[in-house]
């Protein structure tokens, strides 16, 4: 335990639980209510503004206290947020290191302080971005429209500052020749070149109709339209995102060639098509209903028309959903990031052949990170376009996303691409990857 030579004060006794508890000293500095700072001389300074910050985290001594401490705004960071979230990690590795154990006595007393620090009261309420009482069955029409609605309906313009004039929300592909050492193009760069690939995948081709499930602001829609000369439906459940979709589709005068659509894919019934893309959406559907959303998928596709499916996947399955914390209190309520294992397998059992699967966890990381840097620079703009809680819960999400697939054994994300069958058993693919990429 630090030794400390002065009167304690509130952050001086605040380090000195932390570190009673975990055993070994912390690579940061704390300050507090008070005015007082403790701890080392490190570019990391977690901020308590009231003893509501601890009380919140004794209430629920896991993520979601933290979390809830953080985006409330009773716990700030005065530094790199990516220094705090990959603390636990360089914490577990210290104490690997030090043959020090935490003694039983000093964590009760470092508990007791705790107690005295957070003062009386009941537990905090939640912030008010949190997810409150569900309602319905779990992926329900009804309460995952809720859900979509939850994320996405927060406004397009507070969307538009971290994604940048492609209006496209997920893994970008970074496949830019880099122009110097560490340079591999730009954001702008990787979402179009993601978008490109996926129409190169799916053979997209002047006449053939495309169904883009989860179509977001249109992105996709636009450029296979635009590029490729198809017919387009796009479908969200998101009202904004169909709005901002449909003001684009008319601008680009392409009204008659693109349909944007508030709809379930439980609900599409014009098929057949020749491709469908599903792009960051199938981690909205979940284990019990991805069997029904691949055979869903599979009776619109024409026979040889393909699918890809673009979504995360955990390394390490996760059944239930994303659990107590981060991602299903305040981003993905009722979300479900399964393994890869899981979408092949419900993919095969529907009839679907599946024919490849590209792994770009990198990429997601790199997109990731600039999505923070974004989000940073225009900070002002998103705390008065959605609030602080709100931006803070973006901030805190797409940092932890970040390192989440920058690990190991965490995440990563794959382009699944697969295709109906003919009776006969025709593929309609080319024999190689480098024939049906173009």
């Amino acid at each position: 335990m630090t030794v400390r030579t002065t009167a304690p004060t509130a952050a001086t006794r605040l380090l000195d639980a932390f570190e009673g508890v975990i055993g070994i000293p912390l690579p940061v500095r704390v300050r507090c209510w008070d005015g007082s700072e403790a701890g080392a001389d490190a570019d990391l300074t977690v901020v308590f503004r009231n003893r509501r910050a601890i009380r919140r985290v004794l209430w629920s001594p896991n993520e979601l206290g933290f979390v809830r401490a953080y985006v409330s705004g009773d716990l700030e960071i005065d530094g790199d947020i990516f220094r705090l979230l990959t603390l636990p990690q360089l914490v577990d590795r210290l104490g690997k290191l030090s043959l020090r154990r935490p003694d039983r006595r000093i964590v009760l007393r470092s508990l007791a302080t705790f107690l005295r620090l957070a003062g009386p009261g009941l537990p905090p309420r939640p912030p008010s971005v949190e997810v409150s009482r569900r309602r319905g069955a779990k992926h329900t029409k009804a309460r995952d429209a809720s859900s979509v609605s939850h994320h996405y309906d927060v406004g397009n313009d507070f969307y538009r500052l971290f994604l940048g004039p492609t209006m496209v929300y997920s893994c970008g592909y970074w496949d830019r020749q880099p122009k110097s050492s560490g340079d591999s193009g730009t954001l702008d760069d990787a979402q179009i070149d993601k978008l490109d690939l996926i129409c190169r995948k799916l053979g997209l081709g002047p006449g053939m109709r495309l169904l883009d499930i989860g179509c977001g602001w249109g992105s996709m829609a636009l450029h296979a339209a635009e590029k490729y000369d198809v017919s387009v439906v796009g479908i969200t459940l998101s009202r904004e995102q169909c709005q901002w979709a449909r003001a684009r589709v008319e601008e680009a005068g392409l009204t008659d060639r693109i349909e944007i659509r508030v709809q379930d894919y439980r609900d599409v019934a014009d098929g057949p098509y020749d491709a469908i893309s599903s792009i960051g959406m199938s981690e909205h559907v979940g284990a019990s209903a991805l069997p029904g959303y691949a055979a869903k998928l599979f009776g619109l596709l024409k026979p040889e028309g393909r699918l890809l499916n673009h979504a995360i996947a955990s390394v390490v399955a996760r059944e239930g959903g994303n659990g107590n914390g981060l991602i299903d209190n305040y981003i993905f309520p009722d979300g479900e990031v399964l393994p890869l294992s899981r979408t092949v397998d419900a993919f095969e059992r529907a009839g679907l052949e599946v024919r490849d699967t590209e792994a770009l966890r990198e990429h997601y990381a790199l997109t990731l990170r600039a999505w923070v840097d974004r989000l940073r620079d225009s900070w002002d703009d998103a705390v008065r376009l959605v609030g602080g809680e709100r931006a803070r819960t973006w901030l805190l999400y797409l940092a932890a996303s970040a390192l989440g697939f920058e690990e190991k054994d965490r995440l990563t994300i794959h382009q699944v691409l697969a295709v109906r069958p003919s009776d006969d058993g025709s593929s309609g693919l080319p024999r190689t990857r480098s024939l049906w990429l173009g």
